[in-house]
């Protein structure tokens, strides 16, 4: 597994971690021009003077194509046209000049990371376990578990800054909405997030901040389940088996031949993952980050991983590839408690299921969870919040709207109605109303399967 080349280390405040360029190392991670910034900050400012010297001829461009195009108009128009322009661009400006600049003088001077120093997510906890069943003796208004159910948090999120393409803030909306309509009929919490907890890991490795600091600050929730946010819910019915997983702290959609004879990169899927609050669950993540902050220690980490996967293209280390990598290099350590999910499809590659949705409501129902009717629907691979995707983006869109909608019809059932195509936007009545409202009630709604029965005070 080439565990020669990259070893998780404990935590300390010295020792080795991923080998690193030695023009990096001798330097120290900082560039000779200049001494006071990192060298990728330096980058990045050179990147934001580039558009901006783009913007600003771009600009130039506009405003004597505006002088000359409004030559008919007053002088005051022509001035107006002018300023509007001016006040586009010192808008635009001041977003390329975010507080991400590293000159900013309200923003204190970053840190660099230090390669030959392993990377944490924070102070070593090694009594949560204790802790956190102290503070639920003490809160019991807080329980882990209600009416014999264990409480699960969802958490997902997106980028703190606009879409690119503008119509992703749409579809990040609509998939907002179906994540907040199951949680809400089967009783879950949900957390969505658009902060960055932890600068050096951004990108795919922010989630792991994250559901740290939701397990040390929500210790009434036994289950942290994380789904990305191209992810959809598309059999609202379907519920998690919990009582499969007492024996587990970590469930992931995967296949045991991938991960552990073929060792594939895609053997499991971290786009919709469940841990367990357990000092178990805070261990692997601290295992787990250090090949996460950006820079020299991702840039090596991938090589490492690539060279040690099937299948992996050349790039930057992945959370999902440095999962495989440290469950197959540590297998002993951990996998006892981890969960191999592909009975149900925790994660759905959507490639092979959003055309078939017609097929799966003429011959099937809700309540499956499997390929007759996919629990989760992920959209791996498209990126309508980003500039790039590895399809088409009206394919992707297309498809996005059609799981919504499939999903939405399972909702929307309750109320009458349903949508008139997989396509758009607009419903359809599909029952009358009646004076017995609660026989609908009674006979469709969903809250009604997933609960089972309990009793409400009047």
């Amino acid at each position: 597994m080439g565990q020669d080349n990259f070893t998780p280390q404990k935590r300390s405040s010295t020792g080795g971690g991923l080998t690193t360029t030695n023009d990096v190392a001798a330097a120290g991670g900082r560039t000779r021009g200049f001494p006071g910034m990192p060298r990728g900050r330096q980058i990045h400012k050179t990147f934001n003077n580039i558009k901006i010297t783009i913007l600003c001829g771009f600009v130039t461009i506009l405003v004597l194509r505006g002088t000359i195009g409004v030559g008919n108009l007053g002088s005051s128009e022509a001035e107006a046209v002018n300023q509007n322009l001016i006040e586009e661009t010192n808008r635009i400006l001041a977003e390329i000049r975010s507080d991400s600049d590293p000159t900013d003088p309200d923003e204190p001077p970053e840190t660099e990371i230090n390669p030959n120093i392993t990377y944490t997510l924070g102070p070593k906890i090694s009594d949560w376990n204790q802790q956190r069943k102290v503070w639920l003796s003490q809160n019991p208004e807080f329980p882990n578990f209600v009416n014999g159910k264990a409480r699960i948090l969802l958490v997902t999120g997106s980028p703190p800054n606009p879409c690119d393409n503008a119509i992703g803030d749409h579809y990040l909306l609509k998939a907002i909405k179906n994540k907040i309509d199951y949680c809400r009929l089967h009783g879950i919490e949900i957390v969505y997030n658009m902060a960055h907890l932890d600068r050096e890991l951004a990108g795919y490795w922010a989630k792991l901040p994250l559901i740290r600091r939701l397990m040390l600050s929500h210790p009434e929730v036994e289950w942290i389940w994380w789904m990305d946010s191209d992810a959809f819910f598309t059999d609202m019915v379907f519920e998690i088996p919990l009582s499969k997983y007492d024996k587990y702290n970590l469930v992931v959609h995967g296949y045991p031949d991938l991960m552990f004879e073929q060792k594939s990169w895609i053997a499991l899927n971290t786009g919709s993952f469940l841990f367990r609050n357990c000092q178990w669950s805070l261990d692997l993540l601290d295992a787990w980050a250090p090949m996460g902050p950006k820079g020299p220690i991702r840039e090596e980490a991938g090589k490492v991983l690539t060279a040690n996967l099937k299948g992996r293209p050349a790039f930057e280390a992945d959370d999902q590839s440095a999962l495989i990598y440290l469950l197959l290099s540590q297998k002993d350590q951990w996998m006892d408690k981890v969960f191999l999910e592909n009975q149900y499809y925790l994660h759905g590659y959507w490639a092979g299921l959003v055309d078939r949705y017609e097929e799966m409501m003429e011959k099937y129902h809700p309540g499956l969870g499997d390929e007759r009717w996919p629990f989760v629907t992920h959209f791996v691979g498209c990126k309508p919040c980003g500039s790039y995707g590895d399809y088409p983006v009206e394919r992707c869109l297309r498809s996005m709207q059609r799981a919504f909608n499939f999903a939405d019809n399972q909702v929307l059932k309750l109320y009458g109605f349903r949508h008139r195509g997989l396509l758009g936007p607009n419903i359809k009545r599909i029952r009358n109303e009646t004076v017995t409202p609660l026989e609908i009630v009674d006979q469709l709604d969903i809250r009604r399967s997933a609960h089972g029965k309990s009793e409400s005070q009047s």
